[in-house]
């Protein structure tokens, strides 16, 4: 019987209400016992945990592992591995590879190969449309019944309304949720950066605020009328955020995520053509930041999500119009955010853990977010206090497409265990 015993640490566990020193024993890869001070008896793993944090670990509910088809980005293996140095155990996989996840072989694929070579646990996002076209449902049924969590288009809208009608019906009878990248191309088309006075400077064709929130628009009152739920991804906008917050509030199911980019940086980012900051949906201006900010804090953004989105060096280092859009998120996601937003005072550490745990593997039906006894035996361990800087020579992933080297961080992953096994420790701890 494989044990592992966590001790010493302050447990944060929001689903049980439980924010005290707990030790945590997990055996044959579930929480067996949460309890203070519970013995070794000679036949854990022992992670000491004294001065940290022991969370339900960390789920993101929107990544890319670039595999099949661009593991020259990424793959399962360094992609979990990076998940895993950034404190996340579960990570939901987006389906835009080659060839695209929009059948069972592909969904069937990826299980296999995470299963074989995976750091933590992946699980498959289908696609919406067959080939990413928009053109007609993919499929669907054989793909949930394959193993996906979810279906999205992401990195493509679904433009034709009576499409995403039909998925949202349809994904809603095998309760997976779909999660709908907002975004209207008419609006938005050629655009490389957010619309406003640094495109201008920049001599860049801009792309509206209005391209995202008219698609948020359109979707909630899909939802609305359905009477069905819909995901909105990766949230930039303050008339998204107000226009959720007010669906919200007149019971239409509508739920939310938005990515650490979104609420740390703006369109400035871009100044001096620094493609690292290109990104699709784009980074926004200084009221938006502050809208996504207060989303986050009243409860609108229901969950944070890192949309990693590793690209080689040659894809990032071209012409800005040139340049692939996205962030290399898993590594930095947890820092970043746990300094702007706890230590910044934006959210308590219960309201937090929630947003990057429990929320994201609701949404998903996982069964995770929690270290209830009987629950899945995944641990995120953090070290509080900081400070600390991160550096991109260090990125476990293929590619370091990130404007955050040199960013400086008051909390870091120490250790991360999937199903009670340590996947992670930083060097002080191994």
């Amino acid at each position: 019987m494989m044990r592992t015993l966590i001790r010493g640490g302050r447990l944060v566990d929001p689903a049980r209400r439980i924010d005290g020193q707990r030790d945590v024993l997990i055996e044959d890869g579930k929480v067996a016992r949460v309890e203070p001070n519970l013995d070794d008896d000679g036949s854990c793993t022992v992670v000491d945990a004294r001065n940290r944090l022991v969370l339900p670990g960390l789920v993101d509910p929107h990544s890319h592992l670039r595999d099949p088809g661009f593991e020259y980005r990424e793959d399962i293996a360094t992609g979990t591995a990076a998940a895993a140095c950034g404190g996340f155990t579960s990570v939901a996989c987006m389906p835009n590879t080659k060839p695209v996840c929009d059948n069972a072989a592909v969904v069937e694929y990826i299980l296999s190969k995470a299963k074989r070579e995976g750091s933590v646990n992946v699980f498959p996002i289908g696609a919406i449309s067959r080939g990413l076209a928009g053109q007609e449902l993919a499929e669907i049924g054989l793909m949930a019944a394959s193993g996906i969590v979810a279906v999205s288009d992401d990195g493509k809208p679904v433009a034709n309304p009576d499409l995403m009608r039909k998925a949202l019906q349809y994904a809603a009878g095998f309760g997976i949720p779909v999660i709908s990248h907002c975004e209207e191309p008419s609006l938005s088309a050629d655009g490389q950066m957010n619309e406003g006075f640094v495109s201008l400077r920049l001599g860049l064709r801009g792309i509206p605020s209005t391209a995202e929130d008219a698609m948020t628009s359109r979707e909630i009152l899909l939802a609305e009328y359905l009477g069905v739920p819909v995901h909105i991804a990766h949230v930039s906008t303050a008339g998204s955020v107000a226009m959720i917050r007010s669906a919200k509030a007149r019971g239409v199911k509508v739920t939310c995520e938005t990515c650490p980019h979104y609420f740390l940086l703006t369109d400035e980012a871009c100044l001096g053509f620094n493609t690292l900051a290109k990104v699709n949906p784009p980074l926004r201006g200084a009221a938006d930041v502050a809208a996504v900010l207060e989303g986050l804090a009243d409860g609108t953004v229901d969950m944070i999500a890192t949309d990693h989105a590793p690209h080689h060096a040659d894809e990032k280092d071209l012409e800005f119009a040139l340049a692939n859009s996205g962030i290399n998120g898993f590594e930095t996601a947890f820092g970043l955010s746990y300094t702007r937003l706890v230590d910044g005072g934006v959210v308590s550490l219960a309201r937090f853990v929630e947003l990057m745990s429990l929320a994201p593997s609701n949404l998903l039906k996982l069964g995770r977010g929690t270290l209830a006894p009987g629950a899945p035996g995944d641990v995120t361990v953090v070290e509080t206090g900081g400070p600390w800087t991160f550096h991109r020579a260090t990125m476990r992933s293929k590619s370091k497409n990130t404007p955050f080297d040199g960013a400086t961080m008051t909390a870091r992953v120490a250790a991360t265990v999937v199903a009670g096994r340590v996947v992670y420790q930083v060097e002080e701890m191994a």
